[in-house]
C-alpha cells in the first residue's frame, strides 16, 4: 500500500511541476505521463482524470487520519485536534509541493469546487468519529466542532502557503485550543485552561440555551468582552 502511494505522490508531484510551469488546462494526461515516466493506461489505472492528480496526498491522508481515530483515545475532542495537527504538519513537511498545489487550485475555479469537497470530507471523518468516540453528543454539536477545527486548520495553512510566520504548526495548536475552549471542551489536565487567579463566576442561562451558546457566553464574558 506504501509503494502505490508513493508512486501516486510521485505522479503528482511531476504534474504539479507541469501545472506550475505551462497552466493546468494546457497540461495534458500524455504530458503528465511522460513526465512521470510512465504509460497514460498506467496512468489511469490510479487516477480517473488529470483533476484526481492534484488531490492524490489526500485520499493516503484520510486513510491514515481513519486509522490515527480508529485507535483509542482518551479525550476524543482533543483527537480531533491532533488529527488536524498531523494534516497540518504532513503538508509542512512537504511545503514546495503543497504551495505549488495550492497556487494551482487558487487559479482554477473547478478545481477550487473540488478542493470544498475534499474539505467536507475531513469534517465528515472528524464529526463521524465523535459521534461514535461520545454517543450522547448531539450531531449538530459534532459537525460545528469538526468545522471549526477544520476551518481553523484551513485558515492557518493557507498562512503557511503564503510564507506567514502565522502559519505554523505552533499558531495552529494554540488556534485549535481556542476551538476547544470556545466549545467548553478543554481537558481538566491541559494547563492552559487552567484560570490565571481563583476568580468566581456565576453565570446564570435559560435551560434551553445550547451547550455551545453557554461556552461561548462565558468566554466572552472571562475575556472581558460583550457578547
Amino acid at each position: 500500500m506504501a509503494s502505490v502511494a508513493n508512486f501516486r505522490s510521485e505522479v503528482a508531484e511531476a504534474a504539479l511541476d507541469l501545472f506550475t510551469d505551462n497552466g493546468y488546462d494546457p497540461t495534458s494526461v500524455e504530458d503528465i505521463a511522460l513526465a512521470a515516466g510512465i504509460s497514460r493506461s498506467t496512468f489511469f489505472r490510479q487516477f480517473r482524470a488529470k483533476e484526481d492528480v492534484i488531490f492524490a496526498d489526500h485520499e493516503a491522508l484520510l486513510d491514515e487520519l481513519g486509522s490515527y481515530l480508529a485507535a483509542s483515545h482518551p479525550d476524543p475532542w482533543e483527537a480531533v485536534c491532533q488529527a488536524a495537527a498531523l494534516v497540518f504538519g504532513m503538508f509542512s513537511e512537504r511545503r514546495e509541493i503543497a504551495q505549488k498545489r495550492y497556487h494551482v487550485v487558487q487559479a482554477v475555479p473547478a478545481l477550487r469546487d473540488r478542493e470544498t469537497i475534499m474539505v467536507s470530507r475531513y469534517e465528515r471523518l472528524f464529526s463521524d468519529y465523535l459521534r461514535r468516540a461520545l454517543p450522547g453528543l448531539a450531531a449538530l454539536d459534532a459537525i460545528r466542532f469538526a468545522a471549526a477545527v477544520t476551518s481553523t486548520h484551513n485558515y492557518v495553512l493557507r498562512e503557511m502557503m503564503l510564507d506567514s510566520p502565522r502559519g505554523s504548526l505552533q499558531n495552529l495548536e494554540h488556534e485549535l485550543l481556542t476551538v476547544r475552549r470556545i466549545f467548553g471542551v478543554l481537558s481538566p489536565d491541559d494547563a492552559s485552561a487552567a484560570p490565571a487567579e481563583d476568580d468566581l463566576v456565576v453565570a446564570v442561562f435559560p435551560r434551553s440555551t445550547p451547550t455551545a451558546e453557554v461556552a461561548r457566553r462565558i468566554q466572552y464574558a472571562l475575556d472581558g468582552r460583550s457578547a
